[in-house]
């Protein structure tokens, strides 16, 4: 498998496997088959865990303290999150609520200790708070990074880091004051959507968001590079009229009728392309078992995607 630099961290596999699918957010498997795609994960290389509480309220971390118990194969790097709940905890309560989840992520996946310990969710200007779920700005500089230092201090995690799903200026800012994120997790698809996940009014701007985390040594993860199964052949889960996912799907009309012309499946392409994109370092797979992992495995076998190609998958979405 194939390494790239990955910010002030060392490097990290090209690809990476996300716990969504292992939490079974993203349509239905069982844990034993969860457990074996982990198992093959790191058989072809793939050199980081990239986890979450919400991933099925802890499954995804007992899939792999089960998968490892605990013993983590050299090299092999994990990382856990904090989703602050809604409302949003006082600023007093905030260490003790992050430790305590971190403690609990600990304890699952059988760890003493994390590579990497992300704030999950958005990031928001303060005048934005009340109106739209996510961390203020100020609360983030004032409480929120200085208990994630003391996560570092401890010893509980080895660095932190921030989700890139928010307005895109505070994201900006964070990365480029100090102390920075060691990494971010930014949206990589061809669509630049962040489907469900946009909930604030302005444009998303990810591939800024990228720019910016090159420009600062930030290491970038990038992840729905199918857009929550938007650029695959067929939905793996029903979803209701309206939402942006399956609206997404439906935009998707063109990708998949190219893809079936260039031989080559929907997700296949949508993930060739995420890995061609400049200044991402790995892109996190959101599979459920082990054929989806062979087949993300399969397309990264097949290389990049040459300029002209690149050029031409965007035409599609920049026409709409």
């Amino acid at each position: 498998m194939e390494c790239r630099k990955f910010g002030t961290l060392g490097e990290i596999s090209t690809l990476s496997l996300g716990g969504g699918g292992l939490g079974q957010l993203w349509g239905e498997t069982t844990r034993d088959e969860c457990i074996s795609t982990v198992h093959l994960a790191l058989e072809q290389g793939i050199n980081f865990l990239d986890l979450a509480p919400s991933y099925g309220n802890g499954e995804s971390e007992m899939v792999v303290g089960e998968a490892l118990d605990g013993k983590l194969p050299e090299g092999v790097r994990v990382s856990t999150k904090w989703w602050p709940d809604w409302p949003f905890p006082e600023a007093k309560d905030i260490v003790r609520l992050v430790e305590e989840s971190l403690a609990t992520s600990l304890k699952l996946l059988k760890l003493e200790q994390v590579d990497l310990f992300f704030l999950h969710g958005l990031i928001i200007p303060d005048d934005q708070f009340g109106k739209v779920r996510g961390t203020p700005h100020s609360v983030f500089v004032d409480v929120v990074r200085p208990a994630f230092e003391l996560m570092v201090k401890k010893g509980l995690a080895k660095a932190w880091g921030i989700s890139g799903i928010g307005v895109p200026q505070q994201i900006i800012e964070i990365m480029e004051d100090k102390p920075a994120p060691a990494a971010v997790q930014i949206v990589t698809n061809l669509m630049d959507s962040l489907g469900g996940l946009q909930t604030f009014t302005e444009e998303a701007r990810p591939r800024d968001l990228i720019r910016s985390a090159a420009q600062n040594n930030v290491g970038v993860m990038g992840i729905r590079a199918i857009q929550a199964g938007a650029l695959s052949d067929k939905m793996d889960r029903p979803l209701p009229e309206g939402h942006l996912d399956r609206a997404d799907y439906e935009r998707a009309a063109p990708f998949r009728a190219l893809a079936k012309e260039l031989g080559e499946s929907t997700a296949s392409l949508a993930h060739r392309y995420a890995l061609s994109m400049k200044d991402v370092d790995t892109v996190v797979l959101g599979v459920k078992n082990r054929q989806e992992l062979q087949e993300c495995l399969d397309a990264k076998a097949k290389g990049p995607l040459d300029a002209e190609l690149m050029s031409k998958l965007d035409q599609l979405f920049l026409a709409q």
